[in-house]
């Protein structure tokens, strides 16, 4: 049996949290065309669109970065077709502590957040697929947490070759891309080529349940950013991304045709002493189709250690962050984040609600 859409009557006493006057703004869009073919300047150029968009918004659209529509499509049925699977063959492949595998709907919340309280479980189920590390590896091999292998459904024949066909391509982007970040924070264009030599990828494979009628404080996903470097997140067919803008009004985005969302992840922000922001974003429940969404993160190594930058910081500006590796950021972030990491009776009864 499929996951059953929660539909809520409305009330005499609320009105849909949808319809509430939000606004509807244009993404800053950035033309990839000139950098990707090599032009002489274009990366500088470039670099002063990135910073001033980074410093600001934090939210961005891509065009003509050289994605495939083809792939972009294959992987927009492919994430159809699983979330059409059984309950009972996802939860063949329940999520574990390594962040991989199925995530079902209303099992998680979002403990941490400093944009709004959560009250109520996020309806929204995904499959969390993520970079797959060598069974020979040390740290596979010890059991260190996300140094893991994937989890796959059964029954779905060239899923597997589609999800990582995708995630090769988006990853490939994400360093050509290296340079961008690295001038756009007045640093050499290779700064961050060391600190990527055995990147940290994952990928949620998302689906929101249509939903009759939003109650305040329900949300497909709640207010969050990202915890990682860069996110690619191609347009959905459904609305249901809201953004919070620099003035911390939420806001609908509009995406140019063709354009892929990036934003900052948090790693990046407090690398960068603040200076880029990682941006709150939310997702309400789809109000006519079920919504399916492919965000892909890409971070660096798991144990890349993130000093504050030199240009980033000065007497009159010191270091605001300690000191840290991706990994200890990752594990701290998941298990203060998100219910279905914790181990405590308060938790559990979250869980179990």
């Amino acid at each position: 049996m499929n996951t059953v859409t929660a539909l809520h009557s409305s009330s005499t006493n609320s009105a849909d949290v949808r319809d509430k006057d939000t606004p509807t703004k244009a993404l800053p869009v950035i033309d990839l065309g000139p950098f990707m073919r090599g032009e002489d300047g274009a990366l500088e150029s470039l670099a002063i669109e990135w910073r001033n968009i980074c410093e600001n918004l934090g939210f961005l659209c891509v065009i003509n970065h050289g994605l495939p529509k083809v792939l972009l499509d294959q992987m927009e049925q492919a994430s159809r077709d699983f979330h059409a699977l059984p309950d009972e063959e996802k939860l063949r492949i329940k999520v574990t502590e390594h962040q991989r595998g199925y995530i079902p709907s209303r099992a998680t919340m979002l403990k941490h957040s400093t944009y709004e309280k959560h009250t109520k479980l996020d309806s929204v189920e995904c499959l969390v697929v993520a970079t797959d590390y060598d069974e020979n590896h040390p740290d596979f091999i010890a059991g260190k947490q996300f140094y893991s292998r994937n989890l796959w459904p059964h029954g779905l024949p060239g899923f597997q070759e589609i999800v990582e066909s995708y995630m090769a391509e988006i990853q490939k982007l994400g360093i050509q891309l290296l340079p961008v970040w690295a001038r756009s924070l007045n640093l050499p264009a290779n700064f961050f080529d060391a600190y990527f030599t055995d990147p940290y990828s994952y990928f949620r494979i998302a689906k929101y349940p249509k939903t009759e009628f939003v109650e305040d404080q329900e949300f497909g996903l709640g207010a969050h950013a990202d915890t990682g470097f860069m996110t690619f997140l191609p347009l959905a067919s459904e609305q249901g991304l809201q953004v919070l803008d620099e003035n911390s009004e939420w806001f609908w985005p509009t995406v140019a045709p063709g354009g892929v969302i990036i934003n900052i992840g948090q790693f990046l922000s407090r690398w960068t002493n603040g200076r880029f922001r990682a941006t709150p974003h939310r997702v309400l429940p789809p109000k006519h189709n079920d919504r399916y969404s492919f965000a892909c993160f890409i971070n660096t190594n798991l144990d890349a250690i993130a000093e504050c930058l030199p240009t980033c910081q000065s007497l009159e500006n010191p270091p605001i962050y300690p000191t840290q590796s991706y990994w200890s950021y990752f594990q701290w972030y998941m298990k203060n984040t998100y219910s279905h990491y914790g181990s405590s009776p308060e938790e559990s009864e979250v869980k179990a609600s």
